[in-house]
């Protein structure tokens, strides 16, 4: 496999044969008898039985050890898949999924994910750090046991570029973090949000890209997932999360799940890119933004990338709102 640059998006698309998915024919990989005796990244809690382990993936798309050996192939840009792919098992229960698990439980999947993040972070080559959930045949999921995922890559996804450079905009011209603006409107308005738990907020995005589609927010601004405020208390989003996670399972067979954080400001020589990221705490804010996958085929790409969502966000904040959070 190898990384190859579009020149007109400016994105890079990984290209060439995976080897494998994580689906056997010997039984589930995921669950303790088999991860019992492979060495783990970390385990959740450190002492006793733990609940969440993190393990390389067994066939990455991105691998640790190299260099990314970038050049050019004619007008063309191409390089190794250099970075990191690893595997968050969420509970050692093959039927439990994360929605099912308790406060603590949740709140113990996301400290997996925020102590790999700072971790991966500690590697100047990497730019950034994804982590997310497929959910269901439809989004992809690799095996039935409850897991999400983790890469670092040598590059930026083109996404969460654009994204940056917006909120870098808004503040430049207004000196507010657009994140920030969007809660409190959404909050004042009331239209969209569908649920709320301590300082943080669940809304349908005013421009949502498909139905039902969810964003989870702090109240408070904080540019990076993996550092919380002294003043968190991620039980709160961990309640939110679940309860959101339990609506639209009611609505949508399938969703994608992803964390947006900063990305790694740190140079190749140990100090900070303040040049390119300089006022990042303070123009972007994490969130996790979950898309369900409600219709199989989508008028989406059928028109160039332009999203064609059927359903309204009010609409569908409103009918997530009277759906049960416990069913």
């Amino acid at each position: 496999m190898e990384l190859r640059k579009d020149p007109i998006t400016r994105s890079w698309v990984v290209v060439g044969h995976r080897e494998d998915t994580c689906e056997t024919t010997g039984g589930c990989p995921f669950c303790p008898n088999k991860t019992n005796a492979m060495n783990a990244l970390l385990r959740l809690p450190s002492q006793g039985a733990p609940q969440v382990a993190v393990f390389p993936h067994p066939y990455p798309l991105y691998r640790v050890e190299g260099d990314p050996g970038r050049r050019a192939d004619g007008m063309y840009d191409k390089m190794q898949p250099i970075g990191a792919d690893e595997i968050v098992i969420e509970t050692p229960e093959h039927n439990r999924k994360l929605e099912d698990l308790t406060d603590d439980q949740i709140t113990l999947v996301m400290e997996a994910w925020m102590r790999r993040v700072e971790d991966l972070k500690r590697d100047t080559r990497f730019k950034y750090v994804s982590v997310y959930k497929n959910y269901g045949p439809l989004a992809g999921q690799e095996g039935s046991h409850a897991h999400s995922q983790i890469t670092a890559t040598t590059f930026m996804p083109r996404r969460l570029l654009y994204e940056l450079r917006a909120a870098r905009e808004w503040y430049k011209e207004k000196e507010r973090c657009v994140f920030c603006d969007i809660v409190k409107q959404e909050e004042r308005q009331a239209k969209r949000v569908v649920d709320t738990q301590g300082d943080y907020v669940a809304l349908c995005p005013y421009a949502s890209r498909v139905p039902y589609e969810v964003w989870l927010l702090n109240r408070k601004h904080n540019h990076m997932f993996e550092r919380p405020r002294p003043d968190t208390n991620r039980k709160h989003l961990a309640s939110l999360l679940g309860r959101i996670l339990r609506r639209i399972r009611q609505v949508a067979p399938a969703y994608h799940l992803v964390v947006h954080t900063s990305p790694n400001t740190i140079h190749p020589k140990g100090e900070t890119s303040t040049e390119y990221w300089k006022t990042i705490a303070t123009d972007y804010h994490w969130h996790i933004e979950i898309l369900p996958i409600v219709e199989t085929r989508s008028k989406s790409y059928s028109i160039k990338e332009v999203y064609y969502n059927a359903t309204l966000p009010e609409e569908a904040a409103d009918r997530l709102r009277k759906l049960d959070p416990i069913a």
